[in-house]
């Protein structure tokens, strides 16, 4: 490795240093005022407007677009563009987030009176309490960092990541807040991966009764297993009356075997008697979830009435990637 590589990688990984010792540091400033103004955004009847010039409306572009994805109506507002209209998307019942590292932007600083009038609720993000824009704002959360990553101590870094991330700290407090599940989440994201094969049902992905064995309870072990090889899948389904009571799968024979079991027994004393179910119009995301909690690699699919639809396979998540 030449000389030129080596300083490269010294410099990147002091860059991170600087950045996520800052971010660390930052744990500091998440107090009462953090949580107050996470209620106040929590509690607004209207929208969420972010605003900042510069790197800062960067990272006020990226936290609106976290927020609205994540259950929070945002949008950016170019404070530039403000003064010159915009300000008439901002109501009373908003609350408008200004981002600036010295807290003297004069483009921000000259909205304030205006955003006062209309009584909108202020919350400023500065790396200085003393400024202006911190004073005059309704709620305060400190983005103060004691170095940057600029060797030069110019260029916004460390002060612009310790932005996005308590951007991030403020977007998740409020997913919590509000309950927010996959399902929501998918709802704002229907493109691309992201979207289109997490949005699958389970009954868009899983097996049909004629792909498995679906036997009765009395049903002797030897033919399940037939039943099994013929079907090549690793698992049986048990129902009675149309309503699934148990699985037989190849780690239920294994133990059966260790066991002492016989080919002649009834499958009804080898099988799990407590399998998982998950409704046919659950989303199959929610399926991998209970698999990997359950450390399970099937679970039956069943309609409301608990009647059996079909099962759905670990397996089957990868092939649909949904996973």
């Amino acid at each position: 490795m030449n000389d030129n590589k080596k300083l490269i990688i010294e410099l990147a990984k002091k860059v991170l240093e600087i950045e996520s010792r800052e971010i660390l540091n930052a744990e500091k400033n998440i107090d009462e005022h953090f949580a107050e103004s996470v209620l106040k955004v929590h509690e607004c009847k209207g929208r969420t407007i972010l605003s900042g010039m510069g790197k800062s409306g960067h990272i006020a572009r990226k936290i609106a677009s976290t927020l609205s994805s994540t259950g929070t109506p945002s949008f950016f507002m170019h404070p530039g563009e403000a003064s010159h209209g915009d300000l008439g998307m901002i109501t009373k019942d908003d609350v408008v987030i200004f981002l600036s590292n010295s807290g003297e932007s004069d483009e921000i600083y000259n909205l304030i009176p205006a955003i006062k009038r209309i009584k909108a609720t202020i919350i400023a993000i500065t790396g200085n309490d003393k400024s202006e824009i911190a004073k005059y704002a309704d709620f305060h959360i400190s983005s103060k960092v004691t170095s940057e990553a600029c060797p030069l101590g110019l260029a916004p870094t460390a002060s612009s990541a310790l932005m996005l991330a308590i951007g991030d700290a403020l977007a998740i407090s409020l997913f919590q807040l509000k309950g927010f599940t996959t399902e929501d989440f998918l709802k704002t994201h229907p493109g691309g991966s992201l979207g289109k094969n997490k949005l699958f049902k389970t009954k868009d992905i899983m097996r049909q009764e004629s792909s498995f064995p679906n036997v009765q309870a009395n049903t002797v072990l030897a033919d399940v297993i037939q039943f099994i090889s013929d079907k090549k899948v690793g698992f049986a389904v048990v129902s009675k009356n149309e309503k699934p009571i148990g699985m037989f799968t190849d780690g239920d024979l294994r133990r059966a075997l260790l066991k002492n079991a016989s080919l002649k027994d009834p499958i009804k004393l080898w099988m799990s008697s407590d399998p998982l179910f998950i409704n046919e119009n659950s989303l199959a995301i929610n399926a991998a979830e209970i698999m990997e909690k359950n450390k399970v690699s099937s679970l039956i699919v069943v309609d409301e009435n608990l009647f059996l639809r079909g099962v759905v396979n670990f397996q089957d998540l990868l092939i649909h990637k949904v996973i």
